[in-house]
């Protein structure tokens, strides 16, 4: 036809459709990011508890190993065990690990912690300055320290009292320090010391090597995990505290509870492999009453082990955290994880987005096809009327089709349509030239 203009083709992917797969993907990364969580934290903070206590000495070397990953763990001293899970328990302390012994807590009293695993056995001992039976008979009307408030030394003191008909009524219970308990003591100002402790505690092997003090067993120790199964039987050999001297001077069966790191359950399981990974270098060690790599155990004392802590038992360190820096490691994976699900957003939306333009270029030719047949019929009940009206809507019609975008594939169906628009237009020329 008369001042027919060439077919525009456009470009194989219109910004219309590159700007709805961007907002796509983008809505997935950002669903993912939300998914994943913020990154973990640089700064942890660690209850431990009294200065010297086998808790703050072992608090000191996981700060070591942390600070190689560039992982802060900041310590806050506390009294013991009780203060720890209080502070664990209450998030706006801060706190998000301490140790803790077995006994103290429970899952519906400790909703929102988690356990790690035991990392070693802390015995009851009981020195005395005076020769005791099975049952503590002789204790009456004694002086015993049993440690301050908040010490899980004070606790598991108490509730083994109690269990022999013992308490404060017909006892001098005192709130010493682990320190002070032990000069007093040595002193004699008070007739026994109950102690929470490792066999690796200064205080401890200081007492068993005394001549004046003894240690007191527990020769119905079956009993006592019985009645509590978290506590275990241990066996202490005669002489181990000082073989010169036979201290002591014959074996001694001694109650146990279990120490277990706790964390809380939304610490970032980064932070929590970390710890792990630390455990196990320091306390899969042998040791007087565990052969080597008996700790860190997946045992379940007063709390259920996190999913991080049941995947690391089972298969280690993340893949990623054995072999690159702690910080890289976190990074990788956290863009695997967001890659692996945008490709796969992205792959059919590659595979499949020419299809779809085509589609949608077809539809708008198809869509001027239908204004094309509509004026034709017009034409025929016209019967050679309003013949420059016609020609004027082709002619618009035409223009519309020239300004349509193609792709050189779909080229041909709008060739098509303009031929088609220029043959009725011809037919109209001639309906109006004969008469």
């Amino acid at each position: 036809m008369p001042g027919a203009k060439p077919i525009l083709l456009g470009r194989p992917t219109p910004w219309l459709y590159a700007l709805a797969a961007a907002a796509l993907l983008l809505l997935a990364v950002v669903g993912i990011v939300a998914w994943l969580g913020p990154p973990p934290p640089r700064v942890v903070l660690m209850s431990t508890g009294a200065p010297g206590s086998d808790y703050a000495l072992l608090a000191e070397r996981y700060r070591t190993l942390l600070q190689r990953s560039r992982v802060e763990l900041r310590l806050v001293p506390s009294a013991g065990a009780v203060e720890n899970l209080q502070r664990l328990n209450d998030k706006r302390s801060g706190v998000a690990v301490a140790f803790a012994e077995g006994g103290l807590t429970s899952e519906s009293q400790s909703p929102d912690l988690v356990s790690l695993g035991t990392m070693f056995f802390e015995p009851f001992w009981f020195f005395s300055r005076i020769p005791l039976g099975p049952h503590l008979e002789a204790l009456r009307g004694k002086k015993l320290a049993i440690g301050q408030e908040g010490s899980g030394t004070r606790a598991m003191a108490l509730r083994l009292l109690a269990l022999n008909g013992l308490d404060q009524n017909i006892l001098g219970l005192l709130p010493l320090s682990t320190a002070e308990a032990e000069a007093a003591l040595l002193r004699g100002d008070i007739d026994g010391l109950a102690l929470v402790a490792s066999w690796d505690s200064k205080i401890v092997r200081q007492l068993l090597a005394s001549s004046e003090i003894n240690l007191v067993g527990f020769p119905r120790a079956d009993a006592y995990v019985a009645l509590y199964p978290y506590l275990s039987k241990l066996r202490l050999p005669a002489g181990v505290g000082n073989l010169a001297a036979n201290r002591p001077p014959t074996d001694v069966d001694v109650i146990a509870p279990r120490a277990s790191l706790i964390v809380r359950r939304d610490l970032h399981p980064a932070i929590q492999y970390l710890l792990l990974d630390a455990a196990t270098q320091i306390h899969s060690s042998p040791g007087i009453f565990d052969q080597f790599g008996r700790f860190p155990a997946a045992q379940r004392d007063d709390l259920p082990l996190s999913r991080d802590a049941l995947q690391f038992y089972k298969s280690g360190m993340p893949f990623l955290q054995r072999y690159l820096p702690f910080w890289l490691a976190v990074l990788t994976s956290r863009l695997l994880i967001i890659l692996i699900p945008v490709a796969g957003v992205l792959y059919p939306l590659l595979r499949f987005a020419p299809t779809l333009y085509f589609w949608a270029v077809r539809r708008r030719v198809f869509r001027l096809y239908r204004e094309l047949g509509v004026i034709e019929t017009e034409v025929e009940r016209a019967r050679g009327t309003e013949t420059a009206d016609m020609l004027a809507r082709l002619q618009r019609l035409d223009d519309r089709a020239q300004q349509l975008h193609v792709p050189l594939g779909a080229a041909s169906i709008l060739y098509t349509l303009r031929a088609h628009i220029a043959l009725v237009s011809a037919r109209i020329a001639r309906g109006a030239d004969r008469t």
